[in-house]
């Protein structure tokens, strides 16, 4: 599993250049069965990035370009009427594939943003009295543009908290600047791209990390940062208990990318800010980038089992 994984993880660096970090943390995301979120200006490569997993590892995927007129229907689907049959027949939308790609995702309205609530969660949607089983595996990477962009809408609450992790990409530094200068556009390297893995493997891989082995002391360090972000009085909301199970499995995922078939409090440590930063913000401040400062204070002040 581990030689699939570091390939999968190498094919990656060879398009999206010096950001080992951000691309181990997406494929434990991938891996995790959770969801994605990158947040970070324009231009740093967060489509691409997006294009490369679903490249990489075999799966059909769709780009939705989220702006402020986008409806639900564009995305779930819409019933037509058959006039041959008198009867609706349900269209499926861009969400009925294995990797969706909601680009920009806070310019749609929060109209717009629940649709993909039910599906994030319960990997299903509801419409017309029936419910439409969506493909597994099923991901969703969603970009975001800095709250303070013009034309945005911060997501609410209860939408971040179906995305397992957030992640930013960030500028790269001199050394691949020049190579980005020199080499041209990494997208048009995707249609080279052979996939390392498929649907079927990705399915295998993300059961197997969920068998990687926990041991109680693992998961009392991981109650043990769950409830300090819920005693702490500058902490708005702790996380809840989907965040810990999330906190878990990217855990696990970690430890599966590093070869691992135990979980360490390296682990939990490596994913705690991808997936506490977003869910934690301060009472008496808005900028989001508090919520990532908290999660590294909390981690700095949870003593690690021995």
């Amino acid at each position: 599993m581990s030689e699939r994984l570091q390939q999968a993880i190498a094919t990656l660096e060879t398009i999206i250049l010096g950001k080992s970090g951000p691309l181990r943390l997406a494929v434990a995301c991938l891996l995790a069965r959770g969801h994605l979120l990158i947040e970070d200006v324009p231009g740093v490569g967060k489509t691409t990035l997006a294009h490369a997993l679903a490249q990489v590892f075999g799966l059909a995927w769709q780009r939705v370009q989220f702006t402020s007129d986008l409806l639900p229907a564009d995305i779930i689907g819409v019933s037509v009427f058959d006039r041959n049959t008198q009867q609706f027949h349900f269209r499926k939308g861009p969400l009925f594939t294995q990797l969706l790609l909601a680009d920009e995702v806070n310019r749609a309205s929060p109209k717009t943003q629940s649709a993909l609530l039910e599906a994030m969660e319960e990997r299903q949607v509801s419409t017309d009295l029936t419910t439409y089983r969506l493909p597994d595996p099923f991901f969703v990477v969603a970009t975001q543009n800095p709250r303070e962009q013009a034309g945005t809408y911060a997501l609410p609450e209860s939408q971040l908290d179906r995305f397992l992790m957030r992640i930013d990409l960030g500028y790269p530094d001199a050394t691949h600047e020049r190579a980005l200068l020199r080499e041209g556009e990494r997208r048009d390297l995707l249609p080279q791209l052979a996939p390392v893995l498929d649907a079927d493997h990705l399915l295998a891989l993300q059961a197997a990390v969920r068998k990687l082995y926990v041991s109680e002391a693992l998961l009392d360090y991981v109650q043990d940062l769950i409830a300090h972000t819920r005693a702490q009085a500058d902490i708005r909301v702790g996380l809840s208990p989907r965040a810990g199970q999330g906190l878990l499995r990217a855990a696990q995922a970690w430890a599966a990318i590093s070869g691992r078939n135990a979980v360490l409090p390296d682990d939990v440590q490596a994913v705690f800010g991808a997936v506490a930063g977003h869910r934690l913000d301060r009472r008496d401040a808005s900028d989001p980038a508090d919520g990532l400062r908290l999660a590294h204070r909390v981690v700095e002040s949870v003593p690690v089992p021995a």
